[in-house]
């Protein structure tokens, strides 16, 4: 684009000097045509050397001018050369080369030799500080765009630092949860191993229910480990194991799971009612309510709905001021879906960040190979919907509320 530039204003030059008529002055010749090209091509190059290029293009100027050849556009390239530095050089510079561009249309006054020093004194001036004007404003506004930029890569780059120590303590908490699993089921099968082979001779039945038992654990065991594992694997590229949703509730504060904590102890579905009857202790009306034909969740199944309920209710607790809260568990007849609604007011930024509970919601959702939502209701609150593929298996329907 420079380099188009720097041909036009050539160019322009060029052909107003080959048809100036007016007396007193040299008419175009080599010399002229050479000087010409000295001062407006440079302006091609303008952003790499600024400064230079405007000492250039006024120099060549400047003898254009002492050697008769009248004054024509070759001081507009000065102009645009001065606009540069103005953009990308300190004060100093700029106020240097807003000198050397006044200077140049004083000395064509001079030349000029018809009294007009004064006005070219003054049109360089103005030329100068309207050029310098235009030149400031838009480094300004530069310097604040790029500001912008910085700051928010910066916010970007801290968010996403966020999420991912939030996504790595949940993986922690996930992890040590499954490691209880396992412990469990280690544990039934040693013991189950113990008593058949005590009574492998004396009560066969028993002997092969207990390794009945010791198949079932291990291939439980085997499917939460492919589950931890498939969640933790690094793939390289850090990609998408935190797609849960965004929202703004706290950390998951009810977690309370140590590691001396036995899994036989961890909380599950069973234990939703004493749960709603905290909260409702709290002045948080709960009403609980279970469709379809419940049926025993794996063990780590069901403590993630617990946490996942536990989590919401919480959530409605802090966030939602005076409001009723309603968990539906719903057996279908491949899948169980786990909704938590309150009539309270909609977090305070929906959306602006992913709430580390809400990450931690997710991962455990994922693990499980199910899905996740929530988000503000139409009629007012918020709800978080989560629905887990379960085995199938036939029954009716049934209503309870606890």
């Amino acid at each position: 684009m420079d380099a188009v530039l720097a041909v036009a204003l050539t160019a322009f030059t060029l052909i107003w000097e080959a048809n100036d008529r007016s007396g007193g002055w040299r008419g175009p010749d080599a010399v002229s045509v050479a000087l010409t090209c000295a001062a407006n091509l440079p302006v091609a190059v303008r952003r790499r050397a600024p400064l230079t290029v405007l000492l250039g293009c006024v120099a060549a100027a400047a003898v254009h001018h002492a050697l008769g050849y009248r004054p024509s556009a070759d001081n507009f390239s000065c102009l645009f050369a001065l606009y540069t530095v103005v953009v990308q050089r300190p004060l100093p510079a700029v106020l240097a080369g807003a000198g050397l561009a006044t200077a140049l249309w004083w000395w064509a006054g001079v030349m000029a030799a018809d009294g007009a020093v004064l006005l070219n004194a003054a049109q360089g001036l103005a030329f100068s500080v309207a050029t310098c004007t235009f030149g400031l404003g838009n480094r300004r506004l530069a310097d604040r765009n790029r500001r912008l930029a910085e700051l928010t890569e910066q916010l970007r780059q801290e968010q996403e630092d966020r999420e991912r120590r939030a996504v790595t303590r949940e993986r922690v908490r996930i992890a040590r949860e499954l490691h209880d699993i396992v412990a469990h089921h280690i544990s039934v099968m040693s013991v189950q191993a113990g008593l058949g082979s005590y009574v492998v001779d004396s009560d066969p039945r028993t002997a092969r229910e207990a390794l009945t038992t010791i198949a079932d654990t291990g291939r439980e065991a085997m499917e939460e480990l492919r589950r931890l594992l498939s969640l933790l694997r690094v793939d390289g590229g850090g990609s998408g194991d935190n797609d849960g949703g965004s929202g703004s509730s706290s950390s998951s504060s009810g977690d309370n799971s140590g590691d001396g904590e036995k899994y036989a102890s961890a909380p599950g579905v069973g234990r939703l009612g004493p749960l709603a009857e905290r909260l409702r202790a709290a002045g948080v009306p709960v009403d609980m309510r279970i469709t379809g034909e419940p049926r025993p969740l794996p063990p780590g199944l069901d403590l993630c709905v617990y946490r996942i309920v536990q989590e919401c209710l919480t959530n409605v607790l802090k966030h939602a001021g005076p409001a009723r809260a309603e968990v539906t568990l719903a057996y279908g007849a491949d899948e169980l879906t786990v909704r938590v609604a309150d009539d309270g007011r909609p977090p305070a930024r929906p959306g602006a960040s992913r709430g580390h509970g809400l990450v931690g919601m997710a991962e455990r959702v994922k693990l499980y190979r199910g899905t996740i939502g929530h988000g503000p209701r139409p009629d007012g609150g918020f709800e978080v919907v989560a629905a887990f593929p379960l085995a199938p298996a036939s029954g009716g329907s049934r209503s309870a509320t606890p």
